[in-house]
């Protein structure tokens, strides 16, 4: 459900700067990249005709249980990392490494997140400005996940 939504988010996606993950950037970055600096993925497979290359397990990035990179096989561009942080990370760390919640009225010229619900009912915040949607877990409070995309996407 909560990845319906995310793509429901992310549908009207075009190659645009992003927030880059470890080097990797949405809309920029290659496919040969990946390789070159994460080596061997654990598995590579075909969904909805992109390609998905997943770090898991003894492969998995250092600081994540998994990383997933989902590359467009024309172009080799990465449109978009779904991390998922090994660490516990609260609301408190994600505001103070992000921004804050949006104020009413024009966005700030700062990034500040907008606070979504998937359809399952849990909590994300949208940070637009920087192509980010990071995903709590059931308890609301801590980090389930993070998704990296153009910021175009992230609208």
């Amino acid at each position: 459900m909560r990845t319906l939504t995310l793509l429901a988010v992310l549908a009207f996606a075009v190659p645009a700067a992003a927030k880059p993950w470890q080097g990797i950037e949405p809309g920029t970055s290659k496919r040969e990249e990946i390789i070159k600096k994460f080596g061997e993925p654990s598995r590579t497979v075909t969904q909805d005709g992109k390609e998905i290359i997943a770090y898991l397990g003894k492969e998995a990035i250092k600081g994540t249980t998994q990383a997933q990179f989902k590359v467009d096989p024309g172009s080799q561009l990465v449109e978009r990392i779904d991390v998922f942080p090994g660490p516990v990370i609260d609301k408190e760390t994600i505001e103070n490494s992000y921004g804050p919640a949006c104020p009413a009225g024009p966005a700030p010229a700062t990034p500040c997140y907008l606070r979504k619900l998937t359809e399952d009912f849990r909590t994300y915040f949208l940070y637009p400005k920087l192509g980010l949607a990071i995903f709590f877990n059931e308890d609301g409070k801590t980090v389930q996940s993070f998704t990296f995309t153009t910021q175009k996407a992230a609208k």
